[in-house]
C-alpha cells in the first residue's frame, strides 16, 4: 500500500511511546485482502497485531475504490477468504481488548464523564485515559451535574464491551 514506513521502524516507534507511557493506547485501522495479499501476509498482519497489542481497531474488507491506484490491481483474494481472515483478525483484536480491560480491574481511573449509561439513566457513564467505557452510580444527589468533568473510578468488572466502577469520593481510596 506504499506507505512511507517499514514494520520494523513503525515496532520501533511505539517501543519509544510505550516508554514514555506504558499504559498507552493504540488502535489501528487494519484492510484484509488488499490485492496481492498472500497467506504469508496474513500471517504478518496476525503477527503484528498480537506483537503490538492493539487495544482496538477499526478492520474491514478491501473493496475497490474507483480513481485510487489500487483500482486497478486484480483482486486475486476470494471473498471467502477474506471474511474467514476478518473473522480471525477481529477474535484476536477483541481477545486483547478483553484482556487489557480485565487488567483494569481494581485499578483507579480518571474517567471523563459524557453522560448518563445507556442501560440504567440512573449511572453514569464516561471513558478512562485507554478510550474504555466505563458505567458507575454517581452521587445521590444531582449526578447528571459531573457530565463534563473528571472523576476517579475504581474498575470493578470487565464486561464485553464496557466496564463497570465505582467512584471514588474525594479523599477516598
Amino acid at each position: 500500500m506504499k506507505r512511507g514506513h517499514t514494520v520494523l521502524e513503525y515496532k520501533q516507534k511505539l517501543r519509544k511511546l510505550k516508554a514514555v507511557r506504558p499504559d498507552i493506547c493504540i488502535s489501528t485501522d487494519l484492510i484484509i485482502g488488499f490485492p496481492g495479499e498472500t497467506d504469508q501476509d496474513f500471517v504478518a498482519t496476525m503477527n503484528l497485531v498480537a506483537d503490538v497489542g492493539f487495544d482496538q481497531s477499526f478492520s474491514f474488507i478491501y473493496s475497490r475504490r474507483p480513481g485510487t491506484p489500487a483500482a486497478s490491481l486484480p483482486d486475486e483474494v476470494p471473498h471467502a477468504v477474506k471474511q474467514q481472515r476478518l473473522e480471525l483478525l477481529q477474535q484476536r483484536l477483541n481477545g486483547q481488548a478483553r484482556a487489557i480491560s480485565e487488567r483494569m480491574v481494581g485499578s483507579r481511573q480518571r474517567v471523563l464523564v459524557e453522560r448518563p449509561a445507556k442501560r440504567n439513566p440512573r449511572q453514569l457513564a464516561g471513558r478512562t485515559d485507554n478510550n474504555r467505557w466505563v458505567n458507575f452510580d454517581g452521587p445521590a444527589e444531582n449526578p447528571m451535574a459531573l457530565i463534563g468533568s473528571f472523576v476517579d473510578v475504581t474498575v470493578t468488572e470487565a464486561m464485553p464491551n464496557s466496564l463497570r466502577g465505582r467512584m471514588i469520593a474525594d479523599g477516598a481510596l
